[in-house]
């Protein structure tokens, strides 16, 4: 069985859920996206570039990268929420370029994750399992006063009409999500 569809659906879906939180972000006033909350991280905006700045630092890495704990220097580089969905945008679109460029036996391949230390060697189908377990956990923390966007469809078939237009707003249609 060739497991690299799933990883490509995983990373698109992925992105799509990025895409759908951060549009929901970018209505708030920049007050409310910078507000103390309660959770791991003191606001919105701590908790979103959190993700971004993972995302650099393990992406980077599958692409053979040496970034390291560079990627952290700056823990909110985002002031706004429309800066940080133009990041994680190009964020996102790497890793689905990481996926895309995979073949069924590049799953087992290692990649080194530079640790500033050590260097971690690790497979690269457990990096992004890692790395779409990292996302999920964090968007979850992200409450807003606008009416949450729904995040775990995983492309159900009941949101076809709206997973269109917002495909269209990502440049992606159903046949790049699911090519084989």
């Amino acid at each position: 069985m060739n497991a690299v569809p799933a990883y490509r659906a995983m990373a698109y879906n992925n992105g799509w859920a990025n895409h759908r939180l951060l549009t929901a972000c970018a209505r708030l006033p920049q007050a409310d996206f910078v507000a103390p909350r309660t959770g791991f991280f003191p606001s919105l905006r701590a908790t979103l570039n959190h993700i971004l700045i993972i995302d650099r630092f393990y992406v980077n890495a599958m692409e053979g990268g040496t970034l390291g704990p560079a990627a952290w220097a700056d823990p909110e580089p985002c002031e706004t929420a429309i800066l940080l969905r133009n990041a994680q945008r190009e964020a996102d679109r790497r890793l689905m370029a990481v996926v895309e460029r995979l073949g069924a036996a590049d799953l087992n391949r290692i990649v080194d994750v530079h640790r500033g230390d050590r260097i971690q060697h690790e497979r690269i189908d457990r990096l992004l399992l890692h790395l779409f377990q990292h996302q999920i956990h964090h968007r979850g923390q992200a409450h807003t006063e606008v009416p949450p966007p729904q995040l775990d469809e995983f492309f159900a078939a009941g949101e076809a009409p709206l997973r269109a237009v917002e495909f269209a707003e990502l440049g992606w249609t159903e046949d790049t999500v699911w090519a084989s």
